[in-house]
């Protein structure tokens, strides 16, 4: 007896050099990479603090210098593109990434404590711009949502990292705690191993050789919505565990660090899955909006029922606007956007603490609620983005224009 079917389900192809493999690779760059070198950080620093004596200064020195660092490595990306476009480069930041996490529990003085995480920021933010060229410029075309599962990769790491906090605190030391760190950062390098560099495009024409359309004001106004989420997402990635653990148990913190990641993993996909609906401008407006709500809650409502919510929508939102802010520049065609952006992400990220330390005095309720207010101007700026977006640009057309 013959069996038909009217309907197939496409699985992705697992060849070498496929949509799914590429996607793969580039997750494992960026767990590795942002996921765990960038922020397993912040869940062992207060394990770091009771057991090795790090004051919250040193600790805010820390993250400062991992800050700096990535803001060295994005304005690399932009000065020295050719540093973003090469395999070699990235292969070789991630082994210096690895190299961080492990010499960590390896020295016990501030100083060099310092210099590791400085390196660390710097070879992140390479592989970070290295990875998310590589997807966005051969995954885009043959589908967005790979891009978006790509960007999942960060969750994993922050998944991972807040598990890997969870078990240490009840069973060993803020040493372990790094040596697993790189460990999984190790076997998620050799998984990203092979991710092909981006595919060099002719910036500032068409196919036919005719100049593209002006978008410089529009990425303007882009560039300005980032920068605003890189200070209010810091942030929140700074003081959201710490004032989740004030109020309850200290596992709390870290497991709501886990929620974080495990909303972040399928975050990026659905806002990229909801572009073939609505237009990436307005999806980029409505998840800063959404954020900011998350990031203000914990503040107005403490508890560990508003704990979990606004993990959750911060998780599911912050890797998202990374994927949606890094495909509009690309889209818009501007020479070295995604480097552009991460670099005013960056700055951002550098602001974020010293804006909000005054306000410590009263608790973590006065940062968070700073930090959800200037979420909310970053949406206002993606406002700006949406007037009268060119969904074609060039040989370009915005996803969900062409799907119409």
């Amino acid at each position: 007896m013959a069996i038909t079917a009217t309907h197939t389900i496409a699985l992705p192809s697992l060849r070498v050099g496929s949509p799914g493999v590429i996607a793969l690779q580039g997750a494992a760059a960026l767990a590795a990479s942002t996921g765990i070198a960038r922020f397993v950080f912040t869940p062992i620093l207060p394990l770091m603090q009771t057991q090795a004596g790090l004051s919250v200064s040193d600790g805010a020195g820390l993250a400062t210098v991992n800050y700096v660092g990535y803001l060295l490595g994005a304005l690399l990306g932009i000065g020295i593109p050719v540093l973003v476009r090469s395999q070699r480069v990235m292969r070789v930041a991630m082994l210096l990434t690895v190299a961080t996490l492990a010499l960590m529990p390896a020295v016990s003085d501030v100083a060099w404590w310092s210099v590791l995480r400085f390196v660390a920021g710097l070879t992140s933010a390479l592989v970070f711009i290295a990875a998310t060229s590589a997807m966005i410029s051969r995954l885009r075309a043959v589908g967005p949502h790979f891009v978006g599962w790509g960007f999942g990769g960060i969750g994993t790491g922050i998944a991972l990292s807040g598990i890997v906090v969870l078990v240490v605190r009840a069973t060993s030391t803020w040493q372990t705690a790094w040596f697993i760190a790189a460990a999984l950062a190790a076997l998620l390098t050799v998984v990203a191993w092979g991710l092909p560099p981006a595919v060099a495009t002719a910036e500032g024409r068409t196919s036919d050789g005719d100049e593209l359309p002006p978008t410089g004001h529009r990425f303007a106004a882009l560039v300005i919505s980032y920068g605003f989420e890189g200070i209010g997402y810091i942030i929140a990635g700074t003081f959201l565990v710490a004032a989740i653990g004030q109020s309850g148990p200290a596992w709390t913190g870290d497991g709501a660090w886990v929620v974080v990641g495990l909303a972040a993993m399928p975050g990026a996909a659905l806002w990229t899955a909801l572009g073939r609906r609505w237009s990436r401008p307005t999806l980029l407006t409505v998840a800063l909006g959404v954020q900011a709500v998350g990031v203000a809650l914990t503040g107005v409502l403490p508890g560990s029922a508003s704990a979990l919510v606004s993990a959750a929508l911060f998780g599911g939102t912050f890797v998202g606007i990374s994927s949606l802010a890094l495909a509009l520049g690309a889209h818009l065609q501007v020479p070295r956007a995604v480097a552009l952006l991460t670099t005013g992400y960056a700055v951002g990220q550098i602001l974020g603490p010293v804006l909000s330390r005054p306000l410590l005095v009263g608790g973590y309720a006065g940062p968070l609620l700073l930090g959800g207010a200037i979420i909310a101007a970053a949406a206002l700026a993606g406002l700006a983005v949406r007037f009268h977006f060119p969904h074609r640009v060039g040989t370009a057309v915005e996803p969900s224009r062409s799907a119409r």
